[in-house]
């Protein structure tokens, strides 16, 4: 029989699971202590749980950390790990150090549905939904661990296309039983789907980021067939119902492509449609994948294109590549090891 992991389950999922084995009912603020701040990987090291009831979870229960099986190391620091799923799929996350902030990029999905021209996630499809098992793993297992200071929401998968597991990981991350984090720590990035957006919105105080990439409908819908079912503009009509002018902040991603949506009318029509939501545009130099037609704006369009924003009231930042020489920058995550299974299969 499997043993169900304990990783993942929230402070009321561990007080059920004590009631229904006969345990008193701190043992379940000892597991999460034992799971979220000391880290265990075993069930056997939860030594101020008595010998008996360690038995009694060890017959059903295991932690359920597994370290990733692979990591390569950029050029400039950057490292990507494969982790293996529980069905045999694989993920990657991406630990970028920098300074005096030591980020890492976790992945919601093994694959995705939105089939965004320029994402290498998306040429892949959709595979698999994470757990909140593997999810937290990637935080947990890695062996920079210890030193994260922020957490994104950007790898593999759309994660308001997994919202549950992707929010009750967040409830571990924030809540005092977990990590503890401030919520500013974490930014979940989306392509817009409204629906998990609003529950995000109402459940969360971490930090929003909307992937944009053009201000126009029908050259929006070339890049993102998102556009489709969830207009930008209802997400800006969404999002102009919340108070971003706080602790929460909200931004906006937008890859610049050459000719494509890089020009001044883009720069104008996005200060247009931004107005009167506080928030920042970060640009990002699209980096290239095969198969496909697109090529990224040269360093004079992107600095032309921040001034002009942020002159306009719009604050704006290019943001800086990491780790493409090892298909860890923005857009580029895929995991081969997902094609090799399925041409297994």
């Amino acid at each position: 029989m499997n043993k169900i992991a304990l990783v993942g389950k929230t402070l009321d999922e561990l007080k059920a699971i004590v009631s229904e084995l006969g345990m008193p009912a701190f043992t379940a603020k000892q597991i999460s202590e034992w799971l979220y701040k000391k880290r265990v990987f075993t069930v056997n090291e939860m030594t101020n749980v008595s010998a008996k009831n360690r038995a009694l979870l060890d017959e059903k229960y295991e932690v359920g950390r597994k370290l990733p099986v692979q990591a390569v190391e950029s050029v400039d620091g950057t490292k990507k790990y494969l982790f293996q799923t529980e069905d045999g799929h694989f993920i990657e996350s991406v630990y970028i150090p920098d300074e005096d902030r030591a980020t890492l990029c976790v992945s919601s999905q093994v694959g995705c549905k939105m089939g965004c021209k320029f994402c290498m996630t998306g040429k892949q499809g959709f595979v698999a939904q994470l757990s909140t098992t593997e999810i937290m793993n990637q935080i947990m297992s890695i062996p920079e661990a210890e030193t994260l200071t922020n957490l994104v929401f950007m790898g593999m998968g759309e994660p308001f296309d997994n919202t549950l597991a992707m929010l009750r990981s967040l409830d571990i991350l924030t809540a005092d039983y977990g990590y503890g984090w401030s919520p500013r720590r974490i930014t979940v990035s989306s392509i817009g789907l409204i629906p998990g957006m609003k529950v995000f919105l109402e459940r969360s105080n971490c930090h929003l980021a909307i992937s944009l990439h053009s201000p126009f409908t029908h050259e929006r819908l070339e890049l993102m067939p998102v556009e489709k079912s969830y207009p930008l503009a209802n997400v800006l009509e969404e999002l102009r119902k919340h108070d971003f002018s706080k602790q929460r902040r909200v931004s906006f991603e937008y890859i610049l492509f050459d000719g494509v949506n890089d020009t001044m009318r883009h720069a104008v029509e996005l200060v247009k449609i931004l107005k009167g939501i506080d928030c920042r545009v970060n640009l990002i130099r699209f980096h290239a994948i095969p198969g496909i037609d697109l090529r990224s704006s040269t360093s004079e369009k992107m600095t032309f294109f921040r001034d002009y924003l942020t002159s306009n009231g719009v604050t704006s930042t290019i943001r800086r590549s990491r780790g493409e020489d090892i298909f860890a920058a923005c857009g580029m995550l895929s995991t081969l090891e997902n094609e090799k299974k399925k041409k297994q299969e």
